[in-house]
């Protein structure tokens, strides 16, 4: 089996070769390419990701190349982990917003739909690359925002699957605070990507005993400070937003504390450099603690399954059943087919095919059907370019959703991101 990365030099990548030495036996990749322009940092990674194959008995190959088709031909799956103008890039998402007293955040708000833009048009063309080398690979996207990204992947017709790393969050931390197995765990997850809600927390399967209002009565004021939320929040819910659902639950609130610290772009630029000293040292051979602080927990066992689902015989068992971003097709009834929602799924070689869900209530389908507009009108200014399409999304944008504010943002987003839009 053969597994491309593109985006392989990113300093977060070790993680992902943690999970694939860690589970060989889960999906036994036979060569592993991290693809990226940025050589130098594609190099250090790449040596990290031998010396830790290597420590782990992993007896498949790790290669690197530069060269796009090249990586990717032959491939059985190719995983996007992308970041178009790097921290710099998002060091701006994060902090113009803030000028029109507006969450700055790289995957919603205006600083979101700025890294649609950037990003939807050059993933495009590399699924068309895949597609030419290989028109029976799958794409998996987890690079943000996820929902937008893999609905234009979907749209022109790729085989993808989007994935985050949110919902094998909660489901590893309520196994903990319930002392039971992560696989005893099932998550009635509904929603968007980074718009979800736990309705549900059942033991052993969708049809389980919901443990959801013992949790909240038990461990509420411990998942509560985890989502940055106040317990009255949780307790008057009755469910499990994600910590996504804070910028709009407490929207005021975080731009006052975003104005007044250093942005996560900055912290996480930081540690990009210190990630990237201890990676140089030949003597390093697994992930160091570090890395945890950087992101994305848990995302090289949600990777790992994905992908032993997708490329497996797709019989029974943990992998086959998983949160990821998949088309609609009826199963929330309030939004169009060809919406990209995130809710469980039973996987297998033939793609995602999402579990009926418990009804949404209309305090969380309303803002679900509000955002999914605003994607749909990202998506076609991400994909047609013009300053209108822009700022129209902008003002559907339940963050925004003022004619001034949305001309205001909409001149910050162009100006900062001229040099990624050809057409601003």
């Amino acid at each position: 089996m053969k597994l491309a990365v593109v985006g392989g030099g990113s300093t977060y990548t070790p993680e992902l070769i943690d999970g694939f030495a860690r589970l060989r036996d889960t999906l036994p990749i036979g060569e592993l390419v991290l693809i990226d322009p940025a050589t130098d940092r594609l190099e250090l990674i790449g040596a990290l990701a031998r010396r830790i194959f290597a420590k782990q008995g992993h007896p498949g190959r790790v290669t690197t190349t530069a060269d796009l088709d090249a990586g990717v031909e032959g491939a059985d799956a190719v995983l996007l982990q992308l970041r178009i103008g790097g921290q710099a890039a998002r060091l701006q998402d994060e902090t113009w917003p803030l000028e029109c007293g507006c969450v700055g955040q790289e995957t919603t708000g205006a600083g979101g739909l700025a890294k649609a833009l950037r990003t939807v048009p050059v993933v495009l063309d590399i699924a068309e690359r895949v597609r030419r080398a290989n028109p029976d690979a799958w794409i998996i996207d987890f690079t943000n925002p996820v929902g937008i990204v893999t609905r234009a992947l979907l749209r022109a017709g790729h085989k993808a699957v989007g994935l985050c790393n949110v919902a094998i969050g909660f489901q590893r931390k309520f196994a903990a605070l319930l002392d039971l197995s992560p696989s005893d765990i099932h998550l009635d997850h509904v929603g968007l990507n980074h718009l979800s809600w736990e309705l549900g927390v059942r033991k052993g399967g969708p049809d389980g005993e919901d443990l959801l209002p013992g949790l909240l009565a038990e461990h509420g004021a411990a998942v509560a400070e985890d989502l940055r939320l106040p317990r009255a929040v949780l307790d008057r819910l009755g469910v499990v937003p994600s910590y996504y659902l804070r910028y709009f639950y407490a929207h005021d609130a975080v731009v006052r504390e975003l104005g007044g610290k250093p942005s996560r772009a900055a912290e996480v630029a930081a540690m990009e450099r210190e990630l990237l000293a201890l990676y140089a040292d030949p003597a390093l051979d697994e992930k160091p603690e570090l890395l945890a602080k950087r992101g994305g927990a848990f995302y090289s066992e949600a990777a790992v399954d994905l992908a032993a689902a997708l490329l497996g015989d797709g019989g029974p068992g943990p992998a086959a059943v998983q949160v990821v971003n998949a088309l609609n097709n009826g199963t929330l009834p309030f939004l169009p087919d060809d919406a990209v929602i995130e809710v469980q799924a039973r996987v297998d070689r033939s793609g995602p095919v999402p579990l009926a869900v418990p009804r949404l209530d209309p305090l969380y389908a309303g803002l679900v059907a509000h955002v999914t507009a605003y994607e749909d009108l990202a998506l076609d200014a991400a994909v047609r370019g013009g300053r209108e399409r822009v700022f129209k999304a902008l003002l559907a944008h339940p963050l925004v959703g003022q004619f001034d504010l949305a001309e205001g943002l909409t001149d910050r987003l162009l100006a900062h991101n001229k040099e990624h839009l050809p057409w601003a």
